[in-house]
């Protein structure tokens, strides 16, 4: 089908709540509940006609415990964010809707929270693509950002993918590969984060999409 990703079994997936009750704002999860939140999911903010889905690999325990995605101090995605132009400020993870009045939305290839994602098997991530390829057709964003490309690589096959514009397609969205942005990524810095993400930024835009790209 040319260069459009496609999987045997593109059928409709069971699809992940887009809400819910979650913890007050400045609650710090205990050990405790950390280690609690195993196995928990993280609802998926997500509307139909996005600028940009962010696409993680899978929630992180802390980030389960509190219900907020990319929520453990010291993960890099919100400040990556801002720094590339995609909000004003520095967004905390209990703002995340903010994000859908921007144009863009988060979701995961795989549900599951583990305390690292290398927990995840194989197959997971097999079937995390397959649920990730129907979720993409149904509500259609212009871009799926893909963040981290070993995540990329299993779960869609293409173990030769490079970080940035795939030729692939899901449908009409087109796909972008950036750096997994936890603090344990120590091959990019902050600055690396915030110039890999503005290029998407310059391409996809966005209603709350700042961009330097004509600036003096």
């Amino acid at each position: 089908m040319g260069n459009e990703v496609s999987r045997k079994t593109l059928a409709r997936a069971p699809e992940r709540a887009s809400g819910g009750d979650s913890p007050a704002p400045d609650h710090r999860p205990t050990r405790a509940e950390i280690a609690g939140a195993s196995g928990r999911l993280v609802p998926d903010i997500i509307a139909p006609g996005l600028s940009v889905l962010f696409c993680g690999i899978n929630p992180g325990l802390y980030t389960a415990a509190v219900g907020h995605h990319f929520a453990r101090p010291g993960n890099r995605f919100w400040p990556a964010l801002h720094a590339a132009g995609f909000t004003d400020r520095v967004l905390a993870a209990h703002e995340e809707r903010v994000l859908l009045d921007l144009g863009y939305g988060i979701t995961n290839v795989a549900p599951r929270a583990t305390a690292a994602a290398d927990e995840l098997t194989a197959e997971e991530l097999a079937a995390g693509g397959v649920e990730l390829a129907a979720r993409v057709l149904r509500y259609q964003p212009r871009y799926l950002a893909v963040l981290g490309i070993g995540a990329y690589r299993s779960a869609f096959e293409r173990p030769r993918a490079v970080l940035g514009l795939q030729a692939e397609t899901l449908g009409a969205t087109r796909i972008w590969i950036l750096p997994n942005p936890s603090g344990l990524n120590a091959h990019y810095r902050a600055e690396d984060l915030a110039r890999l993400y503005r290029e998407l930024g310059e391409e996809a835009g966005g209603r709350g999409f700042r961009s330097t790209r004509h600036a003096r």
